[in-house]
């Protein structure tokens, strides 16, 4: 880092967060940064400055830079004005039946991202008490604690609380799955504006005590409503949750929308879809199906990047947000895919690969999904697999293992995974089934750079990280698939 900032044409400052014996000249440790900011924040601005100056800011001023995940190339700057952002906390405060002093929340995805930035604003606007959590390992347990009324997530959480309710076994696995089965007839009447009666009322009535009410324990208790964003949400996730009495309503925005463009609300509800569009807001499909959005929450451009701001916005003002997907009748609008992500086959099938992982993702034993295929003559499939529920397997049916690297390599772990997988995607058609797959001992993560701070892939990372498994998969033999 030293070396690199003697090439940079603006004198930059190394603040470094960890303690260090000695401190090389011109870097500045954490606590020196602070008594610097201490200073200036009592010496240069008074109280009295700092009203005047936010008095003088204008709604189109630039109100914060938020860079973009990096999912599809290189982040990029986002300048998001006052109007942008205020109009955008307007609308989803409307939208929201947040009561104020009643409801509180857990803000725990980054507060750099604009998801949580946006939904904080919205929370202080409407009255809602905000806990933060001490890390995301404690994240179910401090929910606990401050038991939220409203929790704002990505998928990957919901994922993650579906395959630790459906991961049981024996005797718990077998009641859970007859819950589940009286919860979904219950929910194709709810559905439809109808409730159940009878004996299927008196069987959900049992399995809310039995299995519904331990779910909604889990998360505190008291949760009312989820709110999904940041990334497709599995149809089947959504209709669980709706069944057993815990509400996701999905949305839809990007960085550049401030992010909220569109969302389910109470009122409008269809799962699948990500809602109709927000108050102010319009959405269109273009010829090649793209999703265009124009309204008060579009961005004023990217920082110091005029020809890419241009490429995206029109001149009349339309943003294309880069995703696929189309709009029914009534006005919902359904998510495809990436438009950077669709695989195009060698033999010219174009493939949507995240429905595809959204799917996988729900069973107990994937972490973590990633298709590969493009301009390649058939699919094939990365598996980070769930190491608790693969051990415990294991375990049960005699496989030997001492370490993680060493199950994943096991053949009768292998087979079971294909088993497992492909079986999720039964009705697939052939060209979108994944002909081969491996199983991966390295977590796909945020430290390790391929995952996004909202859990999304990095899928030219991954596919750069892994190109020696990738490449074994489409000239090695069928049987060695795995790789750490």
């Amino acid at each position: 880092v030293l070396e690199a900032v003697v090439e940079c044409p603006q004198e930059i400052q190394i603040v470094v967060f960890d303690s260090l014996s000695e401190m090389p000249a011109g870097v500045l440790s954490w606590e020196g940064f602070l008594k610097l900011g201490a200073a200036a924040s009592s010496s240069a601005v008074s109280d009295e400055d700092f009203q005047k100056s936010a008095l003088q800011a204008q709604p189109d001023d630039v109100a914060t830079i938020i860079y973009t995940s990096g999912t599809t190339g290189d982040p990029k700057g986002v300048m998001l004005t006052h109007n942008n952002i205020s109009s955008n906390v307007q609308v989803c405060s409307s939208l929201l039946p947040i009561v104020a002093g009643a409801d509180n929340t857990i803000s725990f995805l980054p507060l750099s991202h604009i998801l949580q930035r946006t939904a904080d604003y919205l929370f202080f606007r409407t009255g809602c008490r905000i806990g933060y959590p001490r890390s995301m390992p404690t994240l179910i347990k401090d929910m606990g604690v401050i038991r939220p009324t409203v929790v704002v997530s990505v998928p990957r959480i919901y994922e993650k609380i579906y395959n630790n309710v459906m991961g049981a076994s024996g005797i718990k696995k077998a009641l859970i799955n007859w819950a589940a089965g009286v919860a979904d007839r219950v929910a194709d009447l709810r559905l439809t504006g109808r409730e159940p009666s009878g004996v299927l009322a008196l069987q959900y009535g049992l399995a809310d005590k039995l299995v519904f009410s331990k779910v909604k324990a889990g998360v505190g208790g008291r949760v009312r409503l989820f709110l999904s964003g940041g990334g497709p949400l599995a149809p089947v996730l959504n209709r669980f949750f709706y069944s057993i009495g815990l509400t996701i309503l999905e949305g839809y925005g990007l960085t550049e929308t401030s992010p909220v463009t569109n969302a389910n609300t109470l009122e409008h509800f269809r799962i699948g879809s990500v809602g109709k569009p927000a108050s102010g807001t319009e959405v269109k499909i273009a010829s090649d199906g793209e999703i265009l959005i124009r309204g008060p929450q579009v961005m004023k451009g990217y920082y110091n990047k005029p020809e890419a701001t241009a490429s995206v916005i029109d001149t009349e003002g339309w943003f294309a947000t880069g995703d696929i997907g189309h709009i029914d009748g009534e006005g919902f609008l359904y998510i495809t895919d990436r438009k950077k992500d669709l695989i195009v086959t060698g033999g010219g099938k174009n493939i949507a690969p995240q429905p595809i992982e959204n799917r996988l993702k729900t069973n107990m034993f994937v972490e973590q999904a990633v298709i590969i295929g493009d301009r390649r003559p058939y699919l094939v499939l990365l598996i980070v697999p769930a190491t608790e529920p693969l051990q415990q397997w294991a375990s049960q049916n005699g496989v030997e293992w001492s370490s993680f690297e060493e199950l994943v390599t096991n053949q009768e772990v292998l087979s079971h995974l294909e088993r497992e997988t492909l079986g999720e995607l039964s009705g697939l058609a052939s060209f979108e089934t994944p002909k081969k797959i491996a199983l991966l001992s390295e977590e796909l993560s945020i430290e390790n750079g391929m995952l996004t701070p909202t859990l999304k892939v990095k899928r030219s990372l991954v596919e750069e990280r892994f190109k020696a498994v990738i490449e074994q998969l489409y000239t090695g033999a069928v049987a060695d698939k795995t790789a750490s």
